[in-house]
């Protein structure tokens, strides 16, 4: 990913970072209240896969994501710090 001065949105703070074994990055937006996914050969904008709905405490909302993880089945927990919580989702 490139940083690109005329964009409309960006990330200000990732709050976590995760690689997984097909190259494939997952970014907790902390500011924007999402987690972000870029693909192999994905060089321009990455894909909303949670959030992304304002900051709040509902299902697939956040307030500042913290971090991300992935368990062996593939589910995503992500730590959702204003919320005092983590949420778990089932990714394709």
């Amino acid at each position: 990913m490139k940083w690109n001065k005329d964009a409309t949105e960006d990330i200000v703070v990732a709050g976590g970072i995760f690689v997984d074994t097909l190259g494939t990055l997952y970014v907790a937006d902390y500011d924007n209240h999402r987690v972000l996914r870029w693909t192999q050969g994905d060089k321009k904008q990455g894909t909303v896969i949670v959030g992304g709905n304002g900051p709040g405490a509902e299902a697939n909302q956040f307030k500042n994501t913290v971090g991300l993880s992935f368990d062996r089945h593939g589910n995503l927990y992500v730590a959702d710090m204003g919320n005092d919580r983590v949420q778990r989702f089932s990714i394709e």
